[in-house]
């Protein structure tokens, strides 16, 4: 278990993270969000014990990381979005030498992480002479090595191409089977399908904690139907749907002969008949008709409202 008690940060007057707590349990894959310069990788690092926490504290199964860092240390994977490596070694080599340094048995760990993390046919080359995908994955193998409780993984599918996505992607739900799984990302679709749970941080504070499906149903703004209509005024379009029970605003764009209407809706409300009916009651020529639910990019906004940058 992970407990992050009162977490502070400090860089000189700027506090990068601020009074943050959050409990995450054994085998939960949780995705950590927030903006640029939210707070997120140095939280991350707190965690790991590569940064010291101005105040509060971090602990692993109730060991404090800063009392107890080789112990709790020897409990973590962490790869960080650079996923730095010696580029001139060979990739065998390179886990060879961290199996050494962390005292594994390099003979019974590198094969089985070649295995899993996809790596069997790039054993021989050069790691400056991988692509960018596999070299997300020696990362992995990396992280890996000492067989830790917990994995931390910032940006881990960052600057790859979609196969290379879906393949680490895939990767990290297996590896979620049997860990506990942080993931710092931008790609909000991507939390959506790997996470059970999420937190958002924005200007160094913590703005959200729970279940995927918790959040959307509780921040995320109202379903919204699109629709395209030919044949119709942007005046009578407006007044018919607007007069539909469960229609809380409509907003229309008008190009050529065409008209594309939103429809923000009641929560709970199902108007997709009602409104199609108008359409067809009213002669106009109705091209598409699409229920958009919910998103974790709804939520984000809602509650990091552009968030801080740096």
């Amino acid at each position: 278990m992970i407990e992050v008690s009162s977490l502070c940060r400090k860089f000189g007057d700027f506090c990068a993270v601020d009074n943050v707590s959050f409990s995450i349990e054994t085998g939960e894959i949780v995705g950590l969000l927030g903006p640029n310069g939210a707070g997120k990788t140095t939280t991350m690092r707190m965690i790991t014990g590569f940064l010291e926490p101005t105040s509060g504290c971090v602990k692993i199964d109730g060991l404090d990381v800063t009392e107890f860092p080789v112990q709790t240390k020897a409990k973590i994977g962490y790869m960080s979005e650079s996923a730095p490596m010696y580029k001139d070694m060979i990739v065998a080599d390179y886990l060879k030498y961290v199996a050494e340094i962390q005292r594994q048995n390099a003979a019974e760990k590198i094969p089985h992480l070649a295995e899993i993390c996809g790596l069997k046919e790039v054993m021989h080359k050069n790691i400056s002479d991988l692509s960018r995908g596999n070299k997300q994955r020696v990362g992995l193998a990396h992280a890996l090595m000492g067989d830790p409780e917990i994995l931390i993984l910032d940006e881990p599918t960052s600057g790859l191409d979609p196969n290379q996505v879906q393949e680490v992607r895939n990767l990290i739900k297996e590896i979620g089977k049997t860990r506990t799984v942080i993931i710092s990302t931008h790609i909000l679709s991507e939390v959506e399908m790997l996470c059970n749970r999420v937190i958002i941080i924005s200007s160094g504070k913590k703005v959200a904690d729970g279940p995927t499906g918790e959040l959307l149903e509780h921040y995320g703004s109202s379903n919204v139907i699109s629709i395209i209509l030919e044949n119709a005024s942007e005046q009578s379009v407006k007044e018919k749907i607007s007069a539909v029970d469960g229609a809380t605003a409509v907003s229309i764009k008008s190009e050529g002969n065409k008209l594309y209407v939103s429809v923000s809706v009641k929560d709970g409300k199902e108007i997709r008949g009602a409104v199609a009916k108008v359409c067809v009651e009213n002669g106009w020529n109705l091209l598409e008709l699409v229920l958009r639910k919910n998103t974790l990019e709804d939520v984000f906004r809602i509650l990091t409202n552009g968030g801080a940058e740096k």
